[in-house]
């Protein structure tokens, strides 16, 4: 991959689908991850003067909004930190009658965390005529690894594309902080989840699968179940064919 040509050319097409939309610029979610980081990159240099990182904790690890403040002043990114803690619980509470339970492991709740951060950022798009910019990569997309309506409620998906090992190859490209290239990823869902860990495979398995066709049997059937279940993930709401 030449990298200095997919960041300009990822850049100009952010700016010519906001100008499609007649947007003046981008919103997203900077999580401290590799991902929100390149994708922070990316619309700082489409948006110099019309960009906004939303830092939003939800009972997350200390370290996570740390990393992404490191990286919204290595961009000189504009951030507003929004907590979420407190309409967790309370809405927690609302749907299950029960206090949050921090060391509760519970996919439905723990979802409700990335949906409460997609309405966060379109309050904020409505009200600077923003579009919300996703940092979803190809090897999750492939997989389903995202919250429907979640992490998935976005306008544009720059890096859509591309696989995680050239999402890091971009990032050693734009020279982001190694802290923030080095870090294992994770949605966050709850204390010490990782993403491999909860796919059980490995981003280089999956990234060579997706590339290539090439993986160990029982690993190409993990990746190819995962991506039948998380179809629907993937595509418009289905309506009747009459």
């Amino acid at each position: 991959m030449d990298a200095a040509k997919m960041v300009a050319d990822l850049v100009a097409w952010l700016q010519e689908e906001a100008a499609k939309a007649g947007a003046k610029g981008a919103v997203l979610g900077l999580s401290g991850g590799i991902d929100s980081a390149v994708v922070a990159n990316l619309c700082r240099l489409a948006f110099p003067d019309n960009c906004l990182g939303l830092i939003m904790p939800c009972h997350s690890d200390p370290a996570d909004a740390e990393d992404a403040h490191l990286v919204a002043r290595h961009l000189e990114l504009p951030v507003v930190e929004v907590v979420l803690d407190d309409i967790y619980d309370r809405l927690v509470l609302l749907l299950t009658g029960q206090p949050f339970s921090p060391g509760k492991r519970n996919l439905a709740l723990a979802n409700l965390k990335p949906r409460l951060r997609m309405l966060t950022l379109y309050f904020h798009a409505n009200e600077r005529n923003y579009l919300v910019v996703g940092t979803g990569n190809r090897s999750e997309l492939t997989v389903g690894y995202f919250t429907k309506y979640g992490d998935g409620g976005v306008d544009l998906l720059p890096l859509a594309n591309l696989v995680k090992s050239q999402v890091r190859e971009l990032a050693r490209y734009l020279k982001l902080p190694e802290r923030i290239i080095g870090k294992p990823p994770t949605a966050g869902l709850w204390a010490g989840q990782t993403d491999e860990g909860e796919m059980g495979i490995t981003y280089e398995d999956l990234d060579r699968y997706i590339l290539t066709g090439q993986a160990p049997s029982a690993v190409k059937e993990k990746i190819e179940a995962m991506a039948a279940a998380s179809a629907h993930k993937r595509r418009l709401p289905l309506t009747p064919p009459f």
